[in-house]
């Protein structure tokens, strides 16, 4: 054991011990600071982080990672590069998706799933309500895992792109808008040349708390909406995309671009590859979530800034008060770098003990509200009932490993307020 530390850890000890009555309240300043700050810090990461994954997952579980559709549907920007303006509706604007497109798609690196879905605008209408609506058609090979887990009500039934089903699916707000319950038949209308109207089941209720979703969206079979839109059976509004690795989804976006985008399918229609990201539809979203990490970098300076006052305090207090053991340490031959590890030692151990309560209180704070929901929210602005909490572990590294290394390093300056001290004037100090 070195010096330095066998010192720090008497220092410490006495403090402990309650031998040294001084610097206690500034020791305890110090480490309130430390576990405080760490709490805040862990706990705000958490929150983002876990914020942050819920809401891309509902944005991509009813949607997907890249979309496949026709290229006269996307309107862009006078920008350069151009960039996804608007998105036409969909039913006059249909590509062909028949096997051999599906089994190219699979086959490109990075795709995990490949899906089909229809759409058409239309009117539900009731005796004493009516809303306008979009029909989304999926087929058999539909990933339902995100509706089943939000439906609220109900069943999901084996929706098809060989034949009718009629059956539907609605948002919770549909339900309480129109006065819907469910195994209720409703009549929706689709204008075209004629009108068209198809009785369908409600068999299911969900709630995404997306708006963008909630407000707009049935969902039935793939086999239904095609038969509205006069469309064969290897044709579809787009092509749904699933990759293994979202956080590469551009490296994703790149492959299969170069493989379809701007390639015209067998009826002439030209194929456009976009990210959920740049889809007008979500891209507000997306960079609203982006936008949240600018805020947690915000928290945590601010955190540790707390931390690095209250610990640059605490250490000018712990040095002030033995002037008299620094004279002494100088007169028998100690240096002044050998004296100012003493302090740093000192130091780390108050932010070690510091960053073990702000561990305990923040992981207990986050586990609390990840098991129980003790604190909700309004999904309808927040899209989740209550404040989701993700553990990210590399993250939780991070923050310990920075704030000892930030907090230490800092603590480099008040310690240099050793060398001033003079050995013969400070031990007669009082």
């Amino acid at each position: 054991m070195s010096f330095s530390f066998f010192l720090a850890r008497r220092f410490f000890q006495g403090n402990k011990d309650g031998k040294r009555k001084a610097s206690t309240p500034a020791i305890h300043v110090a480490t309130a600071g430390v576990a405080i700050g760490l709490a805040v810090m862990i706990v705000s990461i958490f929150v983002v982080k876990g914020f942050q994954h819920e809401v891309k997952e509902k944005i991509t579980g009813f949607g997907t990672h890249i979309e496949l559709l026709n290229d006269a549907r996307v309107g862009y920007s006078n920008t350069m590069p151009p960039q996804p303006a608007a998105i036409l509706p969909p039913e006059s604007y249909p590509i062909v998706t028949d096997s051999s497109v599906i089994s190219e798609m699979k086959n490109i690196p990075g795709v995990s799933h490949v899906q089909r879905t229809s759409m058409k605008m239309g009117i539900i209408k009731t005796e004493d309500h009516f809303k306008s609506i979009e029909i989304k058609g999926i087929g058999e090979e539909y990933d339902t895992k995100f509706l089943k887990s939000a439906l609220t009500e109900g069943k999901i039934p084996q929706f098809s792109s060989k034949s009718a089903s009629g059956k539907v699916l609605v948002s919770n707000q549909m339900k309480r808008e129109l006065g819907l319950k469910l195994g209720d038949k409703i009549y929706v209308y689709f204008f075209e040349d004629i009108v068209k109207v198809r009785l369908l089941e409600i068999c299911g209720i969900y709630q995404t708390n997306l708006k963008q979703f909630d407000d707009v969206f049935i969902i039935s079979d793939l086999y239904t909406v095609n038969e509205l839109n006069n469309w064969s059976a290897d044709k579809s509004s787009e092509l749904e995309i699933t990759v293994s690795d979202f956080n590469r989804l551009d490296r994703h976006l790149e492959d299969v671009s170069a493989r379809f985008d701007g390639r015209r399918d067998t009826s002439d229609a030209v194929y456009c590859v976009m990210s959920i990201k740049k889809n007008p539809n979500t891209a507000n979203t997306f960079q609203w979530l982006n936008l949240l990490d600018f805020n947690v970098w915000v928290i945590l300076i601010i955190m540790v800034m707390v931390a690095v006052f209250t610990m640059t305090s605490g250490l000018l207090i712990l040095i002030l008060e033995r002037i008299p053991t620094i004279g002494l340490l100088k007169s028998m031959g100690a240096t002044t770098a050998s004296i100012g590890r003493v302090f740093l030692n000192f130091a780390a151990l108050i932010i070690i003990r510091g960053m073990i309560i702000g561990n305990v209180l923040g992981l207990g704070l986050a586990w609390l509200q990840k098991q129980f929901g003790i604190v909700s929210l309004d999904p309808q602005s927040y899209y989740v009932d209550k404040v989701p909490v993700l553990f990210n572990w590399w993250w939780f590294i991070g923050l310990n490993l920075g704030t000892l290394v930030i907090t230490l390093i800092v603590l480099i300056i008040p310690s240099l307020a050793i060398s001033r001290i003079q050995p013969a004037k400070s031990i007669r100090f009082d």
